[in-house]
């Protein structure tokens, strides 16, 4: 047997194998829905190209399924829409645009993709679970398509971990033992009143999280009666409790998903009341989610009033699009836009003219 001359520790390397990709995504709506499915069995409704990773993609739609064996069902590809040399590799997803960001996006499989050839679900879902679905509204729906594309490998070297993490600590548990301070009320010095119900809560909590509740309760409150109530008004009795929820835990309240679009739009006022900017934004990040015709102007003249800089970009980049921008024009929506925000307005009019 070879020996090893000295007695040092051996040297150690590491590499590994990486690809670029690129990512991109397209929303494709389907409009006029009961009208489409007159199309027979393996004919296809397709989408405007579009680009991600240097390639041109399309959405093709069955109304009726890609083949008989999928009649009963919508059909969704994606298909390489040009000649190449080489096969295309990528990843794709399909999802209805209410469920994005509801939870992680998980790609399929690579798929090689040669010339015009098409990846894609033959049962994406049952028409009759369509029909009686929240996804269809108004005879119409919309779904958007994720395309991860992946160039060559390569070999990098890679850091090679010396010193392996001997002692596993687990995640911040604060959380949960500050919201469960608040639904217990163990200890709980100050009582709100809104709306006709009542909620206890502890005063250095809120102060530390809310400058505003720090200069009502350590301020002009400070010399009152410590057991006395405190009425908020201009406030539902829901949002408050979502307020309070947010302030002991820093999470985003779980709702009904019908009504998370509601409470956003009064948390988001809420928020901006208390001056609590995460709360803030993680609102803006959720209506994000349910900009579309029938809502963008209300959203719009939200963003505007409560300064969400972030949220008035999405409302104005969903309007670039002329079809969007006209449907919007024609809606009730609008008038309301145009009596609450004449500012807003004036920038709408200017892409209107451009």
């Amino acid at each position: 047997m070879a020996s090893r001359a000295g007695g040092g520790e051996p040297s150690g390397s590491a590499s590994a194998i990486l690809a670029d990709t690129a990512s991109g995504y397209h929303i494709l709506r389907i409009d006029a829905y009961s009208r489409t499915t007159a199309t027979p069995t393996g004919k296809y409704l397709e989408s405007l190209p579009f680009t991600v990773g240097g390639h041109r993609w399309r959405i093709r739609y069955y109304p009726n399924g890609d083949d008989q064996e999928a009649k009963d069902y919508i059909s969704l590809f994606v298909k390489l829409d040009e000649s190449v040399t080489n096969a295309v590799t990528a990843q794709f997803k399909f999802r209805f645009i209410g469920d994005v960001g509801k939870e992680a996006l998980t790609l399929g499989g690579l798929r090689n993709f040669d010339s015009h050839r098409c990846w894609g679900y033959a049962e994406f879902i049952k028409r009759e679970d369509l029909e009686k679905s929240k996804h269809l509204q108004d005879d119409s729906f919309a779904v958007r398509c994720d395309v991860v594309v992946t160039g060559e490998f390569r070999a990098e070297e890679a850091p090679v971990a010396t010193t392996p993490a001997s002692v596993s600590v687990p995640s911040s548990d604060l959380h949960k033992h500050l919201g469960d301070l608040l639904h217990l009320e163990k200890g709980a010095d100050v009582v709100f009143d809104v709306a006709g119900q009542t909620f206890a809560a502890h005063r250095c909590v809120l102060a530390a999280r809310s400058p505003v509740f720090s200069a009502e309760l350590f301020g002009m409150m400070k010399e009152g009666d410590t057991g006395g109530v405190v009425r908020i008004d201009d406030m539902e009795a829901q949002v408050f409790k979502a307020l309070l929820y947010f302030i002991y835990t820093d999470l985003f309240p779980n709702t009904a998903e019908q009504d998370e679009d509601v409470l956003s739009q009064h948390l988001l006022v809420a928020a901006d009341r208390y001056n609590l900017e995460r709360l803030k934004l993680l609102c803006e990040q959720k209506l994000c989610e349910y900009i579309d015709v029938g809502t963008v102007a209300t959203i719009l003249a939200l963003a505007e009033q409560h300064h969400c800089h972030g949220l008035k970009k999405v409302c104005f980049d969903f309007l670039s699009s002329p079809a969007n921008l006209k449907a919007v024009v024609a809606s009730d929506g609008f008038k309301h836009l145009s009596r609450s925000c004449p500012s807003v307005m004036e920038e709408v009019i200017g892409m209107l003219t451009n």
